[in-house]
């Protein structure tokens, strides 16, 4: 996902605010990091609400890929989930749900027919080199745009984008891309990984990238499917990826990016009716497990 360029966030409301969470180490699963790696940061999302001294909760009425929703500070985009609607995750998941809201105004007077959540480790957790992983169970649709990405905290695109998983409601497959300069926007680093033929984004998957002074690995479930060299990046541009990350989760939903592979345009670019009414119907979501990077010791 493309960075969105700094805004003034005084200008935008706050929705509802999420209580804080206990940032935990919580019980490593099967898909836990071998004894050689050291764990750096874990989240299960087994408290009750959001530690806001480990996440930020975006606020924004500004979009700079065409997507049509308002980022909100809301317990209606952004909350917890246990038991069976945990949907399988053990000690409970974090649900980013995006809701139809038609004429939502931000505070600047800018009007979102959608709202939905974007949480952010910008300023309170950043890392360079190692392996970051979440599992995520998606909802299907056409235009949708949730993604699970990595951001340098200086300017884009010099200080590098790594989206670990992208996926724009085209049931057969998620994205990997890299974004740097020379390279950004339309990146020629950018790979299609189509076993979701076989197993929906519906079902829970670990998506994760191994980041190293010399390369970028992405893998589903464990199972390499894009790597990316230095020297296959330097014949673009600078590498851009020997500075600090933060993470972001967020849910946009149309786009100019969904629009560019689906070519609809109405009722909303990237977003036809049918998933208009899915959110409608407040059916389309991601849940996430858990959130750990990891880092070779």
């Amino acid at each position: 996902m493309n960075y969105l360029k700094p805004f003034d966030w005084s200008k935008f409301i706050a929705f509802v605010f999420i209580p804080a969470f206990t940032f935990c180490t919580g019980p490593k699963s099967s898909t836990s990091s071998p004894s050689s790696s050291k764990s750096i940061f874990f989240d299960d999302f087994s408290g009750s609400s959001l530690d806001r001294s480990k996440w930020n909760v975006l606020l924004t009425g500004q979009v700079f890929n065409n997507e049509q929703q308002a980022y909100v500070d809301s317990s209606a985009t952004v909350y917890f989930v246990k038991g069976k609607d945990a949907e399988g995750a053990k000690n409970g998941a974090l649900v980013i749900h995006p809701r139809y809201t038609p004429g939502f105004v931000t505070r600047d007077g800018k009007k979102f027919d959608f709202i939905s959540g974007r949480l952010h480790t910008k300023g309170k957790f950043d890392f360079t080199y190692g392996t970051a992983s979440a599992r995520i169970k998606m909802s299907e649709g056409k235009g949708l745009w949730p993604a699970w990405w990595l951001l340098g905290n200086e300017r884009w695109p010099q200080t590098g984008e790594i989206d670990i998983m992208e996926f724009i409601g085209e049931r057969e497959w998620v994205n990997a891309a890299i974004h740097g300069p020379g390279y950004s926007g339309n990146t020629p680093f950018v790979k299609r990984d189509s076993s979701m033929k076989a197993n929906s984004v519906t079902n829970w998957h670990v998506y994760s990238v191994d980041w190293t002074p010399e390369s970028l690995v992405f893998k589903i479930d464990g199972r390499a499917f894009y790597t990316v060299t230095k020297a296959m990046i330097e014949k673009y541009g600078k590498w851009a990826f020997d500075n600090p990350k933060h993470m972001i989760l967020n849910f946009a939903v149309g786009g100019s990016y969904p629009a560019g592979v689906n070519k609809i345009q109405s009722p909303y670019p990237g977003l036809p009716n049918e998933t208009v009414d899915l959110i409608k119907q407040g059916k389309i979501k991601i849940l996430v497990d858990w959130v750990s990077v990891t880092r070779s010791e």
